[in-house]
Formats: structure tokens, sequence, C-alpha cells
């Protein structure tokens, strides 16, 4: 065992070399992260706060969404964040097929969201159902249990996709955010 912690002490990392960033992407995600947070502001006079939920999805969509957190794409430096809670969201965004077990708690999510308010459909399979639309088990896309204003496809969508993606929904001049039903 002192051998083994010996060695370690005098051996350098195994790790590789993490991959070096590329200025111009970087610069384009700024920018488009920055575009996001100025519509955000105009249209609701403070920063977008996001709501993520699962309604039963692969969790592909999932690690794209959360990697918009981590140090590359950092949204919290532009003000953007994910909250707990639907009651502090102005976006609820969605992935994977509704399944019948989420049905309700979906519903009632969309519910507690205040006004004004969007929904986002993120993947495949909130869009269309995807790979899992004909399962005993779902009932198909987002769509057919709660208004969608904005479908970002892709399976999964990439991080820049999901920022554009909103960056349209907040910059479209006539679409207003969703009211209650």
């Amino acid at each position: 065992m002192r051998n083994l912690f010996l060695q370690g002490l005098v051996q350098s990392a195994l790790t590789e070399p993490g991959p070096s960033a590329d200025p111009a992407a970087t610069a384009e995600l700024a920018a488009l992260a920055a575009r996001l947070d100025r519509a955000a502001r105009r249209r609701l006079g403070r920063s977008l706060s996001i709501r993520e939920i699962d309604a039963g999805s692969c969790n592909g969509c999932e690690l794209e969404i959360n990697a918009l957190g981590n140090a590359f794409y950092d949204l919290e430096r532009f003000g953007l964040r994910f909250v707990a809670s639907p009651r502090h969201a102005d976006v609820l965004l969605v992935t994977g097929p509704v399944t019948r077990n989420m049905r309700e708690a979906l519903e009632r999510t969309w519910q507690a969201t205040p006004d004004p308010k969007w929904v986002v459909a993120a993947g495949d399979c909130a869009c269309t159902g995807g790979l899992f639309a004909q399962s005993y088990a779902c009932l198909g896309a987002l769509e057919g249990v709660i208004p969608v204003d904005l479908h970002i496809p892709g399976c999964p969508p990439p991080p820049a996709q999901l920022l554009a993606g909103l960056v349209s929904l907040l910059e479209s001049n006539g679409s207003e955010a969703r009211r209650s039903r």
C-alpha cells in the first residue's frame, strides 16, 4: 500500500489534456446568450427563468440541457437561470414524450406557472412523440397535453440550438406569451 502511495506522488497525472476552445465558436455562443438576455429583459423586464421538465425521456435531451450550465456555456453569467419551482418560471422546457404517469404532473406544472409563460418542446420525443410515440405507456407529443409555443427538434438538440430556439421565442414579433386557457 505504501508503495502505491509513493508511486502516486512521483508519477504525473494520467488524464488527457482538455480540448482547446475555438475562439470564434465561444464568441458566437456568448453573442447568442447575450441576445437571449437582452430579449428577455426587453420582453419581461428581467432575466429569463427556465423550469426543465422530463415528461418521460431517455435523458439524452437532459444531458444537453444540463450542458447549458457547464463552464463552456455558463448561462448564469448572462442572468439566465434554471429554477426549481414552476411558480418562478417564465419558460417550461419539456423533454420526452408525455407518459401516462406524467400527464397530471405536467398539467399541474403548467397551471402553476404564472403568466406570461411559454412552453418549449425540446427534442424529437417532445415534438412528435419520437421513437416512443406508439408505446402503450406514452400519450405522444407534448402538444396533445398542453399548448406548445416552440418546437426545437433534434435527438437530442445541441445546447447552441436550444439557445437559438429560446432567442427566437423571445424575439418573435407577433407571438405574445401564452395566457391561461
